[in-house]
C-alpha cells in the first residue's frame, strides 16, 4: 500500500488530515491497525465510510486539560471498580465500521470481560460506554458534535463535548436533545457513573 495513491484533502478550520482511499485500496481491519502502529506519532481515525483521518499530536494547553479529565475519571473508576478507563490512544471499531479514538472513555467490565486475548490487543471491537471529547482550538465544533452523535448511534450511553474556550459543555444522550451548559462547575451522571464528580475548574483554568 502506497499512500502516493491517496487523495490528500485538508481543511484549513480542522486539526485533521483526511486521506481518502482510491477503490482499488480495500484496506482491512488488519491492514489499518498496521498502518496506524507504523504511525505512533500521529492520531488516527477511520470514518465509517472509510476515510483517514489524522491528527497531529496536541497543543499543551489541550493536552494538559486532557491529562486532568482522564485522572479524575481514572481516581473515581479505580474505587468503582465497575469499569475501565481509557486514553486518547486507544483506538474503538464501532459497529458501523469506523475506527475512533475519543479522548477519554470508559467500559463496563462485563462488556470487556468477553473480549479475547487478542482482541484486546488491537482496537477493542465495541463502542464504549461513556466517551468525553475535548475540543482543542483548532477543532470544528460541528465535526466533534456529529462524533458525538456516531457515538450514540453506536451505542454509547452518554458523551461529554467540552469545549474550554467557551467554556461550555454539550451534553449527549441516546434519545434526548443534547443539552448545553454554560460555565458549569462540575458534571454529574450518576445514571451511570454513579458517585463520580467531574470538577471543571480544574479544566478551565490552566494551571502551568
Amino acid at each position: 500500500m502506497s499512500l502516493n495513491s491517496v487523495v490528500v484533502n485538508e481543511n484549513s478550520s480542522m486539526a485533521a488530515m483526511v486521506l481518502h482511499w482510491p477503490p482499488s485500496l480495500q484496506i482491512v481491519n488488519e491492514q489499518f491497525f498496521d498502518f496506524c502502529q507504523a504511525n505512533k506519532e500521529l492520531r488516527i481515525e477511520r470514518t465509517a465510510l472509510g476515510d483517514c483521518e489524522i491528527m497531529a499530536p496536541t497543543e499543551g494547553e489541550t493536552g494538559w486539560r486532557n491529562s486532568g479529565l482522564i485522572a479524575q475519571l481514572h481516581n473515581w473508576a479505580e474505587r468503582d471498580g465497575s469499569g475501565v478507563v481509557f486514553d486518547s490512544s486507544t483506538g474503538y471499531t464501532l459497529p458501523n465500521g469506523a475506527i475512533r479514538s475519543p479522548d477519554v472513555s470508559w467500559v463496563k467490565r462485563t462488556r470487556l470481560a468477553v473480549l479475547t486475548h487478542e482482541q484486546k490487543q488491537r482496537f477493542l471491537p465495541l463502542c464504549p460506554d461513556f466517551v468525553i471529547e475535548l475540543r482543542s482550538p483548532s477543532d470544528s465544533l460541528k465535526a466533534l458534535q456529529d462524533k458525538m452523535q456516531e457515538y450514540l448511534l453506536n451505542g454509547a450511553s452518554l458523551g461529554w463535548l467540552i469545549d474550554p474556550e467557551s467554556q461550555r459543555v454539550f451534553i449527549f444522550q441516546p434519545q434526548v436533545p443534547m443539552v448545553i451548559l454554560s460555565k458549569p462547575e462540575f458534571l454529574q451522571a450518576d445514571d451511570l457513573l454513579a458517585g463520580f464528580s467531574l470538577e471543571l475548574q480544574k479544566i478551565w483554568v490552566v494551571g502551568f
